[in-house]
Order: C-alpha cells, then structure tokens, then sequence
C-alpha cells in the first residue's frame, strides 16, 4: 500500500530480519507475561497457531479446512469478554508494529552495507555519464534542480507522537545492537533498553483521546525537522557533493541545495474551519503573567516527580514525546532541569494561551513565527558547538577586522549593561535571566547510546493538551493546596483577555515574584558563559560566532528591547510581531533573512579555506551553511489553500457592497474583464468599513496575513476545486488589495514578494480543462508580465490525485492526470513560461501514492525539467523521514529521479494506437466504477455497514472534518477516509474498482498482444499494472467476505459477491498483461513480507468484525469502541497503511 513496505522489499536482508523480529517477540511475551499473566499469553499463542495454521492450508489451497480454522477461530472472539478482546488487540497490534520497525532498521542496515546503492548519486551520476552526458552538464544540472517536498497534515498518521517516538527509541537500539563490538554486557543493557521501552508502550494508552489542533499538527511536522530532517539534510548534501567531485571533478557548492522543504500544516484552510488567519486573546499580558507563574513554580514541582514512565490510561492526550500534564501538578520532565526556561515559556504560551481559553487562536500566524522560532533555537545550539570547536587564531584580515569591531562595540555595551544592572538591583522587579541553555552532556540519552550523540529532540514544544494551567473562566490557577503554598503563598492569578490597570498592578506583582526567584541566577550565568575577550586576534572565530548566536537569541532582552549588548534580538522581533506589538528594534541588529545569518558564517569559511583549515572548514561549519541554505530563516516555508468557492463568495460580498451586482452569477468573461481591470488599477478595492459575514472576513484576514508574513515566511497559495482562469485572478486581486491596504498603513513597501498563486485541478472535468485555463490564463497581458516579473516566468500548477481517483476510479484518474500534465506543459511551452508541477500524492496507492521513484519516472516526457514538487502527507511523513538513515535515502532517491526524469525522460507512448486504446479502457473502466459507487443506490448503505467508516470519527487522527459539506453522499467525503474504510476491511476497492472491466474489455477486442506490448515498452502503464498488481497483492478476498457476511443483511450481500467476483478478473487480467503466473511474482520478498504478517493481522480483522456487530448493537459502549479503535491502529500497522 506505501512505499515503504515496497522499498524495504527490494532492500531486506530476511535472516537478520527473522532475528530481529523473533528477538523483539520474544521480549514483547516477556512484557506480556508480567503485565496480563502467562495463562493469557498462552491463549494469545494458541490463535496466533490457528490463524497461521489457517494461512497455511489457504496457501496449499485446502479452502474447507483453511474456512473451518477460521470458523473456530471467530468462535474464539465471540465467547471473549471485552476486556480480554482489548489485551488480545493491544499485543498483536503491538507485535505487528514491532515488526514494520524491523522492516524499516533493516531497510537501513542494508544500504549501510551496500558498496553502491541503487537509485544513489552515486550510481545515477556514473549511469548518465556513461550514456554520453558529459561532466559540466551533470554538474549543472544538479546545481539548478529545485525540488521542494511539502509535508502535510492529511489526517493518516494513527499512531501517537509519544508511541512514534517510543518506536525510534526502539529502532535506534536495534541499530546498536548491531553493532560487532559490543561485549556480552554492553548487550545485556541493550536487551534491558529494549524491555523497557517496551513495557512503557505496552503501560501507554495507543489511542488520542482529544483531537489534534492544527498548531499540534504543526508541531509534529517541525519535530520532524528536529529529530531527523536537521541531521540528515548536510549527510544528504555530502553525498551529492562527494558523488559530484567524484564524477566531475567539482563539488556541490556551498549554498547550493537541491532539496528544500515546504509545509501545509497550520495553512490548509481547504474545508478545515479549525485553520484560521486571525483571533482575538488577551496575549501579551497572560504571556508575561505565564512566565511569573510557572518560574515560581518549577522549583516547588520538581521535588513531587513521579517515577519516569508513560502516564496510566485516561489521562489526556499528549501529542508530544513526554507524558501529558507538563507543568500541571505533581509531574515536570526531568529534561527541564536544563532547558533553557525563557524561550520555552514564550513558546508554552504560544501553544496554550487562547486556546485553553476557548478563544479563535491565529492559526497560520502562530504556526509560521512558531517555524522561525524553532529555526532560531536549532542555529543557536549549532552556533554554540561551534564556537567551541573553532578555537584557531589565524584568520584573514576580514574576519580580523569584523572581530575587532565586535570586540569594540561589546566593551560599550558592557558598560551600558554595569549601569543596567545597577538600576535593576533597585528595581528586582525588571530582572530578566535564565536558566543555562544547554543540556549536560548525556543528560538526554538513554543508557547504551555514546558518541554525545542525541537520537532524539532535546526541547520539545508543549500543546494545548497539555493544559499546565487550568484554565477556566479566564482564571489560570493550579489545582490542589499545593499551589496556594506557592512562592509567599500568593493567591490564584487571574489571566485577563485584555491588558486593564489591574492586570498591569498584577504584572508588577508577579514580575516582582519572578524576578526574586532568579535571584543570583544572572551571577551563575555570568560563571556559565564565556566572556568575550578584551584583547584583539584572541579566537576571532569565537567572537564572531558569539555575535552570530547574541543577534539569534534575545533571552535578556526586557520588553522594550533593552538589555544585553547588540542584543541578540531575532527571537525578540517574534515575540513582539506575535503579540501585535510594535517593533522598535534597530534592523541591524537581528537577523531577518538567510542571506544575512549566511554572511557571516560565509565569512567564517572563506578566512578558514585561506588560512589552511580547509579541512576544519568542511566540517560542522559547512553542514551549518548547508542547513541555512536549506531552511533558512522558517525550516519549511507554509503553503496557504483554499477552496476557490470561498474565493467567490468573498468577492460576492464585495460586489454587492459596491452595487456591482453578484460576481458568482457573471460569466467567465465578464469576471477575467473586472478582475483584469482591478488588477491594472492602483487604488484597494474593498472598503475599510465594509460589513462582511464571518467567512468572508476570515478569507480577508488571511489575505491580510499573508501580506504581513510574506513571501519569505508563506510559500505557495493553492486553489483546491480550480476550475476557471477567474479562480487565479481573484486571489491576484485578493492579494494585490491586501497589500495595498498594508502599504497605505505602513507608508512604504510591503515585506517580502507577492505568493506564487497555484491552481490545484482535481476533478476529471477540471483536469480535462487545466491545460486551457492555463492557456487562457497566459493569454491575459497582465498575468503574463505579472508571472515573468514577480516569479521569473515560472508557473506552478498542481494537480490531484485523491479526488479524481474518488471520482473516476484508479486508472481513468492515471490516466487523466497524465493527459493533463501533458497539456499544463504544452501551455507552458507556447508563451515560453516554465512550469513546475505540484503532485499532491497520498500514501495509499488509491490516492496517488507508490514508491517515489517508480512515480516520478512515469510522469509524461517534458514535465519534470529539474523542478518538481510534491506532497509527503499523514503516516508517509514519519515513515519517510522519521529516522535520519531513511531520510538521507528518501531525499537521495528524489534527487536521483528527478534528475533522470530531466536528462533521459520516459518514453511517451511508442504509437497513437496506444492511445486510444488508453481512452478505451479509461472509458470502460470509469463507467463500471461509477455505476458501482455513484448510480447504485444500494451502495452507500452497503459501504457503511460493510466497513468501519462510520466508527472512524472517533480516532481523533486529524483536526479536520472528515466531510468537506454535512452531507451523507460518497461525493463531499473526504478521500481518505472512503480508502481508510477499504483497507481496514482488505478490500481496498477504491485502489481496483473499474480497472477489471476496462481490461476485459480491451482483451475480448483482441487486443491483448498491444496490451502486454505496452507493458514493456510504455513506463507509465508498467508503473499503472504494477502498482494494482501490488494492491491485489495485498487484499485479501476471505477477510473480506467475513465482513459481508457477519455486518451486511443478506439482502445486499449480493453486492459484496459481484464486487469480489470483480476483484478477481481483476487479478486475472493483470497477470495476463504482466505475464506473471501468480500476484506479486515479480516481487516474492514483498509477498513473503505480506503472509508474515497474517498470523497476526487476519486475527485482527476476525476481532474487528466481532466487536463491529457487537459495537451496532449498544452504540454507547465506550470500551467497544475503545477496543474497535485498537484494532483499527492494528490492522494500519499491518498493513503498513491508513488512508
């Protein structure tokens, strides 16, 4: 179903698989045996015999006994309690987890061990100069491919962040203990680290108890960054610079990155009301009254911890790697003892205030000063081991001379700071410290790991979920005796919504309270931090990084700005831009853009290379210039999306105000003539005091956001459901207004450039009219100088893959979508405009998804011309680039195919026949499809009661509403859930539908030769037969039909037998085009992956069927429900997919 089963197929080594997978088995029935008692796990043992005995005699093809087993087996289920349903669920769940963790360390083990990997630069760059390419091109080309990976919040990813992070913990051990010079005790402790680990997964509740907000989804995909993007990015960079030296003579330089990183998480407005631009919170004030609150007391908690461990069921939800209730009542991190404390708070309130309030928070807003801020705190700890590593004296005269000024302006400011400090000793209550900033050295490490090295995050950013205030009423309080003993026995603090006289009285108060706390904290600081020397040309490099971190860090800074040399003010510009605070910061003395944090570093390197430390130089400064150069100044640049629908009704509301009429009800040329006209004007269009209804003005808020972030924080504006070039031009005006708004406030230029405007054609209809909307688009004078002018004559258009495949069918949506790439490019082309197509790809194969590199080496011939973007969406993000091993080779295998797709493209079909009979097939195939799913008014009752979709609401999995309108049709449902729901019953129907029929029917006209023909010859439709190959591979017909039979009246179950009869001329026809004997024959590692799976996943799927029937009776019964859940987590692990 994804990619990273089939990659691991092609990569696995199955012994040291099978040791692994036995060794973790073994340990999970050691934890088993303590927690539910031998006589449970014995019983567990005896259905996984029968479910394997029954896999068994199907393989063998012995129908009767493999159905009798599994009738004895469903007898099983039926005569268990719930309680024991649940502790059935959890282990094998459990198990089947465990295993995909051995599939992916040994995915890894396995390129480790590789002399050259396929698909490596290494391989790919010999492979294309010995096809005649000569040294300069593949150089070249290398240096201006722009590839961008967009990680989303599609709501597939079901596991927890705290279980995700358990199982890297357990990843990372299994590679240690790999390694052959560990000694029998050095083992041992691995052995204790894994059943630890273990017992704390087994001790933590699996399901959400609380649904995610946007801004914890955010957070998971900056924790991505942080655990595993930020270290593989410079392994990736030095494998594609030492693969170039090596095949051209010439690195990769320095600032050049392939690879950049994009977000939609906190931006994806499309049919999710929880994402908004704007809110109103009393933030300021709570933020201060937060800070007082929490550092008086940390030092009271911190003697109440618990013992280390995972909370007990029932507890909130946390999405984060630590248990929930941080900073609540009786339990602190220990990992806080040495984090720095300020910019923690600042980013505690960022998460919590407003949101624990019940107040609209501003969603996009927090999300991308949230990845600026995080981007500051990776680059200072960067900046800090490095300044202790460059402790050379030689340097150029440049750097010499920068230094000595640094020096210069550093003594000024040290006597500016003796008379700060004397006023603040009158005054305690203006203190402001903190906390050492960095970990002691394996603080953060569990026992086996060395090398200083930390595997995971070291300051992890609390949620809502986490609650470590009580909110209620406004108030914020702690909630036993304890607190009301807090420091002199101060009462409650109310937070108010809004700055008053008396919440300033109170501010003083507890500033006050704070500022007493911290006492003989700045003196301790002072110990703790090098000074920087007085006298020139001591460690020039020291002094200038040191400038580096003090213009990142604004930790002392009071809240004017004021307080600590230059002033390390970056982080404080964010706080202030957050709170809608002026700034009245000096420029200089912060950095704004990459190009500025670069100049230095730059500057550094140079004066290395010519003072003969070159080789210092290409150490851990130049990975820090190549992750400056990738991330910049925000780690991912946010997307901003739409449904153009909401574009309309903006511009309706406009109209009407201006008595223009209603824009929705003109025509498309009577809108390209209006919005074309307001384009070329240079006056705002919408009122100041224009009245709108709250849609609306969120749609004008966001406008206005993202005229205040920009383009150097905001990447792309998508437009889901694009359909007309007047979708274009009205977000152009939309956003040519808003800024024209901002401009007249400001008075001068407005910050950063105008965002790429990107329509996203999903639909068959719409993606049969991309390439002429495109094509009328260009035609337009103003659009056209607009795109040469402000994107360099580049267009970007996206193009979807879940709801064409919902609305057509699998192949018609391939087949579509390869046409309209065809004609975006041939658009393109006639006006000389280069085009970089959006793939918006899901992980299921339903929904576009596959391994990457068979996917981009299928696209049409002329569509990727070194660029590329696509989307990495739900359980795809931490599959791909959870581990820092897997992301180096996700990012390598991108760079690899795009590069090939570039300089040798897939061949286009060899004749028009071809073609035509690809529209034969589509029209067949599209027709059945749709005439099961849409005109058969018996199926959507069928859907519901044959599979859990109904009951997949309550997994809590995404903040967005599973229907983008209250409707009960197939239509407005999302994609992911209609293919979650198939492939939790192993139908996965969505995936092969229609594809049997359209088939058929091209072999019963003889054209069967042409077919295999095209297998062999024509990329696109062997990566088409292949991937339904994989997805039959995978269902299973005998699952299926116990659903059927137990869920759905007999009236209907006549469906369920045509559909499973479809599937399995389906699986004939494939083998006949692919001329394979049986599925899967091209891939027997994948196959045997599959059926070691089945003795716990098949087991699942029988329980998930009993309680179903039991769960429709008492629709109430939360621990049904509960249990329901865990089986629907197990059966995604086992078949290493959701949606």
């Amino acid at each position: 179903m994804t990619d990273t089963t089939d990659d691991i197929a092609e990569e696995i080594s199955f012994q040291s698989f099978d040791d692994d997978c036995r060794l973790l088995g073994n340990l999970l029935n050691d934890v088993l045996q303590r927690e539910v008692g031998i006589a449970f796990v014995e019983k567990l043992e005896k259905i996984r015999i029968l479910a394997q005995s029954a896999c068994n005699m199907r393989q063998a093809g012995i129908e009767d006994m493999a159905e009798l087993l599994e009738k004895q087996l469903a007898s099983e289920f039926s005569k268990m309690s719930l309680e024991e349903a649940q502790t059935l669920a959890r282990a094998f769940s459990h198990y089947l987890t465990l295993m995909g963790i051995a599939e992916t360390h040994h995915r890894v083990r396995k390129g480790v061990n590789m002399a050259k990997l396929a698909k490596s630069c290494d391989d790919i760059f010999c492979q294309l100069l010995q096809d005649g390419i000569s040294p300069d091109d593949l150089f070249n080309t290398v240096c201006k491919q722009e590839v961008e990976i967009v990680l989303t919040a599609h709501p597939t990813q079901i596991n927890r962040r705290t279980l995700q992070y358990k199982h890297i913990k357990i990843a990372h051990l299994l590679d240690y203990n790999d390694r052959p010079d560990l000694g029998h005790e050095d083992r041992e402790m691995v052995i204790e680290d894994l059943v630890r680990e273990i017992t704390s997964i087994w001790q933590t509740d699996e399901l959400r108890r609380q649904k995610p907000t946007p801004v914890d989804e955010a957070r998971a995909g900056l924790n991505i960054v942080e655990q595993s993007l930020w270290k593989a990015v410079p392994h990736y960079l030095r494998r594609v610079s030492n693969a170039l030296k090596k095949h051209t003579g010439k690195p990769l330089p320095l600032t050049c990155t392939p690879i950049k990183f994009g977000s939609w998480m906190g931006g994806d407005r499309d049919g999710n009301p929880n994402v908004t631009a704007k809110g109103i919170r009393g933030f300021v004030m709570a933020k201060m009254m937060t800070k007082t609150i929490v550092a008086t007391t940390i030092a009271k908690e911190i003697k109440k911890l618990p013992p280390l461990g995972s909370p007990p069921h029932g507890l909130p939800e946390s999405s984060g790697p630590h248990p929930p209730g941080l900073l609540m009542p009786g339990w602190l991190p220990p990992v806080l003892l040495f984090i720095d404390i300020g910019p923690l708070l600042v980013l505690l309130l960022l998460m919590t205030t407003g949101q624990s309030q019940g107040l609209p928070a501003p969603v996009t807003k927090d999300v991308s000063l949230l990845s600026r801020w995080m981007a500051i705190d990776l680059y200072i700890r960067e900046v800090d081991s490095l300044r202790f590593e460059l402790s050379m004296k030689r340097c150029s005269d440049k750097l010499s001379s920068l230094a000595h000024s640094i020096l210069e302006d550093a003594n000024h400011e040290t006597q500016r700071e003796h008379w700060n400090h004397e006023t603040q000793s009158k005054h305690p209550n203006q203190t402001a410290s903190l906390l050492p900033s960095k970990l002691p050295a394996r603080a953060h490490l569990p026992s086996c790991a060395v090398n200083g090295e930390s595997d995971h995050p070291r300051l992890d950013i609390p949620g809502s979920d986490y609650n470590q205030l009580n909110h209620k009423d406004g108030k914020s309080s702690t909630s036993n005796a304890d607190n009301a003993r807090s420091a002199n026995n101060r009462s409650p603090v109310e937070i108010p919504r809004s700055p008053s006289s008396n919440s300033i009285q109170q501010l003083h108060a507890h500033r006050k309270v704070y500022a007493e706390s911290r006492i003989g904290r700045t003196s301790f600081q002072k110990l703790l931090e090098p000074k920087l020397p007085h006298l020139p040309g001591i460690a020039p490099y020291r002094v200038v990084l040191g400038n580096v971190k003090d213009k990142l860090n604004s930790s002392s800074i009071d809240e004017r700005g004021i307080g600590a040399g230059r002033l390390q003010k970056t982080r404080r510009r964010l706080e202030l831009f957050l709170d809608d605070c002026p700034c009245e910061l000096d420029p200089s003395d912060y950095y704004e853009t990459t190009d500025q944090l670069l100049e230095p570093l730059l500057l550094c390197y140079e004066s290395m290379q010519s003072c003969g430390a070159g080789v210092l130089a290409d150490g851990r400064l130049a990975d820090l210039i190549r992750r400056v150069a990738t991330f910049g100044m925000v780690l991912m640049k946010l997307d901003l999306r739409q449904e153009s629908g909401r574009h309309a009704e903006t511009l309706d509301a406009i109209t009407k105000y201006l008595d223009l009429g209603t824009y929705s009800e003109w025509d498309e040329e009577k809108k390209l003539d209006f919005l074309t006209r307001e384009l070329k004007g240079k006056r705002p269009l919408v009122p100041p005091n224009i009245e709108v209804s709250p849609d609306v003005k969120e749609v004008l808020d966001t406008f206005r956001i993202a005229t205040d972030l920009g383009s150097d924080s905001l990447g792309a504006y998508v437009i889901s459901m694009a359909s007309n070039a007047s979708d274009v031009l009205a977000v152009e005006l939309l956003q040519k207004d808003a800024r024209l708004t901002v401009c007249g406030e400001l008075g001068r230029a407005c910050p950063g450039g105008t965002l790429r405007v990107v329509p996203l054609f999903e639909t068959v209809k719409d993606l049969r009219e991309a390439g002429a909307v495109i094509r009328k688009l260009l035609s337009i004078d103003w659009y056209r100088q607009h795109i040469i002018k402000n994107h360099n004559g580049h267009q970007e258009v996206m193009v979807g893959y879940s709801d064409s495949g919902k609305d057509a069918g699998r192949f018609t949506a391939a087949w579509e979508l390869y046409k309209a790439q065809e004609d975006v490019v041939a658009a393109c082309n006639k006006y000389d405009i280069k085009v970089t197509l959006f793939h918006g790809r899901g992980g299921s194969i339903g929904r576009g998804g596959g391994p990457t590199y068979l996917a981009i080496q299928s696209q049409p011939p002329g569509s990727v011309m070194g660029t590329l973007r696509s989307t990495e969406q739900g359980e795809m993000v931490q599959a791909k680039f959870g581990l820092p091993q897997t992301a180096v080779r996700q990012l390598e295998i991108y760079t690899t195919a795009v590069l090939l797709a570039t300089r040798r493209p897939p061949l286009p079909p060899r004749e028009e026949k071809w073609r035509n009979l690809m529209e034969d097939i589509s029209k067949i195939s599209c027709q059945s499809y749709r005439s099961v799913v849409y005109e058969n008014p018996e199926f959507l009752t069928y859907f519901n009661e044959a599979t859990p979709q109904a009951e997949l609401g309550y997994l809590n999995i995404g903040s967005r509403p599973t229907r983008r309108k209250a409707t009960t049709g197939i239509g407005h449902l999302r994609a992911i859930p209609w293919i979650f729901a198939w492939t939790q019953t192993r139908f996965v129907l969505p995936a092969w539908l229609g594809v049997g029929a359209g088939l058929k029917g091209a072999c019963e006209k003889g054209q069967t030769e042409e077919l295999k023909a095209m297998y062999k010859e024509w990329p696109f439709f062997q990566s088409l037969v292949d991937l339904i190959e994989m997805v039959l591979g995978k269902a299973d017909l005998s699952i299926a039909k116990q659903y059927d039979e137990a869920l759905v009246p007999e009236k209907r179950q006549e469906l369920g037998r045509q559909l499973r009869n479809e599937l399995i001329t389906t699986g004939k026809f494939i083998a006949v085009i692919s001329g394979h004997d049986k599925l899967l024959q091209n891939n027997r590692t994948l196959r045997r992956l599959i059926e070691n799976r089945l003795p716990f996943l098949n087991p699942m799927n029988m329980l998930q069927v009993e309680i179903l029937k039991r769960l429709r009776r008492d629709d109430d019964n939360v621990k049904a429900r509960d249990v329901l859940l865990i089986t629907i987590n197990g059966i995604a692990a086992g078949m290493r997919n959701t949606g």
